[in-house]
């Protein structure tokens, strides 16, 4: 059984599940709307997911959208995804953290501006070393009596 990402059709079978002319393929793949893996010999290989980019891209068009909008809003669904990721990363590192120092006081972090702007990490009690006098205490919100 093959997962969405499979790189297993070839550009005509791929062109005629997103309708479309193969010729219209090579040119969103050389625009970089659509990037199927290449095989021996630079064989284009598409998966589900290619198919549904590529059916996504034709929607997009005739909602009369340019090429490099269509371009633009890819890099940025990207882009949005990426962060959702990240977020989802890292609450789950804080809520980790959290349970970890749930009732360890000696095991909450502080934090201060470091010379270059940056955020350190400082032991309590300790002060930072840089010029800066900006001290900042963080501790996590406690929700529904946490």
């Amino acid at each position: 059984m093959t997962d969405e990402f499979s790189p297993v059709f070839v550009i005509s079978v791929a062109a005629e599940l997103a309708d479309m002319h193969p010729q219209t393929l090579r040119q969103y793949d050389r625009l970089g709307l659509v990037r199927p893996q290449r095989q021996r010999g630079k064989h284009r290989r598409y998966s589900q997911r290619d198919v549904q980019a590529l059916r996504e891209i034709q929607r997009l068009s005739k909602d009369g959208v340019s090429l490099e909008g269509i371009k633009r809003i890819i890099e940025l669904e990207n882009q949005v995804a990426a962060l959702r990721s990240r977020v989802t990363e890292l609450s789950s590192e804080l809520e980790q953290t959290r349970l970890a120092t749930r009732g360890h006081p000696d095991l909450s972090r502080v934090f201060a501006a470091g010379a270059a702007g940056d955020v350190v990490t400082l032991a309590r009690g300790q002060r930072p070393r840089a010029r800066s006098q900006a001290l900042v205490i963080w501790q996590p919100s406690r929700k529904n009596g946490r």
